[in-house]
C-alpha cells in the first residue's frame, strides 16, 4: 500500500495569523491528571480573538492540518475542514484509520493557554485543554 505524504508547509508563504496548536487530554473519569501524551496538534491560522479564522482557512485550507496524538499508536496526520453550518472537524488522510472527529463548538473557542476544547470522538465527547500556541 502506498502511504501519501502532505506537501510540506512553506512558513515563509503563510500569513503570520498561522500558530501552532497542542492541546491535551484534560481530567476525566480514568484520568484524573488528564493525559499529556493524548491530543492533537494543529496548524491554524487564528484571528484577532484568537478564534480559528475561517477566511485565512479559505486561502490556504492546503496548510490547516492535524495530528491525532496517542500512545502506542502512529500519530494520525489530516486536515482541519469547515463543515456545511459552520462547524470544524479533524478530516484524516488516506491510510489512517481514524473517521473524522468533530470540534463541538468549536468556532467559538479560543485558542489560548488554559482554555479548554471539546472534541468528537467516534461517539464519545471528551475535553482537551490548550497547553501550546506558538508561531510557525
Amino acid at each position: 500500500m502506498q502511504t501519501t505524504h502532505p506537501k510540506p508547509i512553506l512558513n515563509t508563504s503563510l500569513p503570520a495569523q498561522f500558530r501552532q496548536i497542542r492541546i491535551e487530554l484534560a481530567r476525566e473519569p480514568g484520568h484524573p491528571e488528564g493525559d499529556a501524551a493524548v491530543g492533537y496538534v494543529i496548524v491554524a491560522p487564528l484571528d484577532a480573538n484568537d478564534r480559528i479564522d475561517a477566511r485565512l482557512w479559505r486561502e490556504h485550507r492546503e496548510a490547516c492540518r492535524i495530528a491525532r496524538l496517542r500512545p502506542d499508536e502512529d500519530d494520525a496526520l489530516g486536515h482541519l475542514v469547515h463543515r456545511p453550518g459552520g462547524g470544524w472537524a479533524f478530516h484524516y488522510d488516506a491510510g489512517a484509520d481514524v473517521p473524522d472527529e468533530v470540534g463541538v463548538h468549536l468556532a467559538d473557542e479560543r485558542f489560548v493557554l488554559g482554555e479548554y476544547v471539546t472534541i468528537k470522538e467516534a461517539s464519545k465527547t471528551h475535553t482537551y485543554r490548550v497547553v501550546v500556541v506558538s508561531h510557525l
